[in-house]
């Protein structure tokens, strides 16, 4: 009985998770496909690494914070990869410009270490042959700010949202070479 009632209430929450008009859009994501700008320009691939477009709109009442992230679960490393992390952005912004991340983010917001060490956008380069899954998501946050170390890594920020969390719209693109 205890089984069946963890499984109903995991199931209601993410129900409750997704049930509003929260929603995220980006033009490098629309076709399902990565586009070749969000490829890198490196680890063997000649894309032109620019972090892609993104629009949210309908964000959950008491949002005073948004994070994006852009992660590949399917990287072969055991854990995934982490193509960029924006913390901090501020509940009056609604999206960012492509390229952004090479660019001036909004006043407050910062990019953390991705899985190259550093901050910034890394664009896709999945090993040939393979195709793998581009999960773009913005999280809405109940806080105004996260307190992250300069040496934040994405686990850490995982850790840090999980209970900020109003709401979540993700996109997803596929891309190989």
């Amino acid at each position: 009985m205890k089984r069946t009632m963890c499984v109903c209430f995991l199931a209601l929450g993410v129900g409750i998770a997704n049930a509003g008009d929260f929603k995220l859009v980006s033009e490098a994501f629309a076709s399902g496909k990565l586009a070749s700008a969000q490829y890198a320009n490196s680890f063997g691939c000649s894309g032109g690494n620019v972090s892609p477009d993104l629009s949210w709109s309908n964000p959950p009442a008491g949002t005073k914070s948004y994070v994006v992230t852009l992660y590949d679960p399917d990287a072969p490393t055991g854990s995934g990869w982490w193509h960029w992390v924006v913390a901090n952005l501020p509940a009056t912004a609604s999206g960012l410009p492509a390229g952004v991340s090479t660019a001036q983010l909004p006043a407050g917001a910062r990019e953390i270490n991705t899985d190259t060490g550093i901050p910034g956008f890394i664009g896709a380069c999945p090993p040939a042959g393979e195709e793998h899954r581009y999960i773009l998501t913005v999280y809405a946050l109940n806080v105004e700010r996260l307190d992250l170390p300069p040496n934040a890594t994405p686990a850490m920020l995982g850790f840090m949202i999980r209970d900020a969390i109003l709401d979540r719209a993700s996109l997803t693109a596929r891309g190989s070479r």
